[in-house]
């Protein structure tokens, strides 16, 4: 599954000097079924560095891996989001053992000020519909706890995994665009689209 530091997919976090993360079990953001959504704090190190450790998870997201566990906990002491903006990415735990598997949120564009929603899945936890089900109530969140109007996502033209659940999430192809070499789509979902889409469920 896509999601990726400091692309489209999921930002690398600033080079502030805040400690925005905490050093234990973080805060919960939300609860879904199955699954725990919680800031990003320095419990997920392990979890974190081992899920982009993998080329298969990585395969559609143009990053590289991080070099050490050291560099995973100053991204998560750097990561700024919460704070500028209230929300960014969760780390995602099950209920049911309390692992580490991934995680899903929102991103907003210092450039641009697009809030994307993105998502990284270990790969032994890829099917089951956790992606799904984090990304559906991470919408939910923006909509309406955050006051997002507009919330968009976007994938590798070869992707398909992602453009399906995108789609699932009834995220609209609004663009394509090319970036390093590699043709990208881009999808949009109003918050108003989203109200008569869920009210249909």
């Amino acid at each position: 599954m896509p999601l990726r530091p400091g692309r489209p997919f999921i930002d690398t976090g600033s080079q502030g000097e805040g400690m925005e993360a905490e050093t234990e079990e973080s805060k919960i953001e939300t609860e879904t079924e199955r699954l725990v959504l919680r800031r990003f704090s320095l419990a997920d190190v392990a979890g974190f560095y081992g899920l982009n450790l993998d080329p298969h998870v990585l395969k559609y997201t143009g990053d590289k891996p991080f070099s050490s566990p050291d560099e995973v906990s100053k991204f998560i002491r750097n990561y700024e989001q919460y704070k500028k903006y209230g929300f960014g990415r969760w780390s995602l735990y099950l209920k049911s053992s309390n692992e580490y598997i991934g995680f899903c949120g929102l991103r907003r564009s210092a450039e641009t000020g697009e809030v994307d929603i993105g998502f990284r899945l270990m790969q032994r936890f890829w099917h089951r519909g956790y992606a799904f089900e984090s990304a559906k109530v991470v919408l939910e969140l923006a909509f309406t706890r955050y006051g997002v109007d507009r919330v968009i996502a976007r994938a590798m033209k070869d992707n398909q995994a992602s453009h399906l659940l995108i789609q699932k999430l009834g995220m609209q192809l609004d663009s394509s665009f090319t970036e390093s070499g590699e043709e990208w789509l881009k999808y949009e979902l109003h918050k108003d689209v989203w109200l008569r889409y869920y009210s249909l469920k």
